[in-house]
């Protein structure tokens, strides 16, 4: 931003500083929850050790089974996941201009649930393992998450057109919402109606949304898949900013509008896609991280995109932990811990009406 007398105004300069303030704390709140859910469980750690052992300074050893291969990719992988749904959610809000827009709400991720069992059931994508802690295992993930990706594209599609609608609503795009996620829960249970037991307990274990299923492997995909999502909204952040003030307003500014909504709706459909391919469906995230940074720091989307990702790393990461906690020895999925927070809060924001 350029000024007439080469100066900066000490009132914009505190306006930075204060948004930047709090994603700069949220980071580094982040980290400590991410020791803290690294150290606590059915075998307790002293975050000082999980510290040692994480910067490779703890010589004993003792923990690092536990640390790096279950609770650390668990915990990162939380994160990712988070962060994937903050930002498509903040990116589907704008580009639709709809406060209600989610993968969730909006049927996306029903529609990559269908894809992902389509992959599972009908093209042997899964196996069923005898361990409860990944009772199932998808062999064939890119597979997987082109299906889930096909049938987030569709509902994407479904979505776009009725955007275009002159006057379509967040109510009409909230009841499409409700159709497409019908209409995708419909065939999945279609499928499991004429699948067999394995393949029933299969695909019904793996819709209950958890992060615990993913080890490095998958943790890499999801991970390279989110950064690229992240930082192309992050690139997109003046045009998204141009089209909340209208689609008039944003083509005056030379934005092309059609072409950053088709393409920003692909890139989180994607998102969405890899996510549910590999984690099952996590709802609420997408939806009410958006709302909770526009509460602390604003509409900008220089600073509500980078302040949605931290904050929905921080928000799946904190559902999970409580999820391993709430019920010790038993592990709840962590989609049960986001539906009870979202769905109040999805309730909320119908009542008080919609301010774009």
């Amino acid at each position: 931003m350029h000024f007439a007398d080469g100066e900066v105004p000490a009132d914009y300069i505190g306006y930075v500083r204060q948004k930047s303030f709090w994603i700069v704390g949220g980071i580094l709140l982040l980290f400590l929850l991410l020791v803290y859910s690294i150290s606590v469980g059915a075998v307790a750690i002293p975050p000082v050790e999980v510290l040692q052992t994480l910067l490779g300074q703890n010589i004993s050893h003792k923990w690092d089974a536990i640390i790096w291969n279950i609770r650390l990719p668990q915990a990162l992988t939380a994160i990712v996941a988070g962060i994937g749904l903050a930002v498509a959610g903040v990116a589907m809000q704008s580009i639709l201009r709809n406060p209600l827009g989610s993968p969730f709400t909006l049927g996306i991720s029903n529609a990559g649930a269908f894809g992902a069992a389509v992959s599972v059931i009908v093209l042997g994508a899964g196996t069923m393992q005898s361990r409860v802690a990944d009772a199932i295992t998808i062999h064939n993930p890119y597979l997987t998450t082109l299906m889930a990706f096909c049938f987030c594209l569709l509902a994407t599609a479904v979505i776009l057109l009725i955007s275009r609608i002159r006057g379509a609503s967040p109510e009409v795009m909230v009841l499409a919402g409700v159709a497409l996620s019908s209409l995708f829960t419909a065939g999945t249970m279609f499928l499991q109606y004429f699948s067999t037991d394995v393949q029933l307990a299969a695909v019904v274990f793996w819709t209950f949304g958890d992060v615990s299923r993913a080890n490095w492997p998958e943790l890499g995909l999801i991970s390279v898949i989110v950064t690229g999502a992240t930082l192309f909204f992050v690139a997109n952040r003046w045009n998204y900013n141009a089209i909340d003030a209208g689609d008039e307003t944003a083509k005056g500014l030379g934005v092309h509008v059609e072409r950053v909504r088709v393409v920003g709706m692909v890139v989180a459909a994607l998102v969405s896609a890899v996510i549910v391919a590999f984690l099952g469906v996590i709802g609420f995230v997408g939806l009410v991280c958006p709302h909770m940074v526009r509460r602390i720091i604003g509409d900008d989307q220089r600073y509500l995109v980078p302040g949605s990702c931290v904050m929905g790393g921080i928000l799946l990461l904190a559902s999970d932990t409580v999820a391993r906690l709430v019920m010790a020895p038993y592990v709840l999925p962590v989609a049960v811990l986001t539906a009870f927070m979202g769905a109040p809060v999805f309730l909320y924001l119908l009542l008080r009406g919609y301010r774009r």
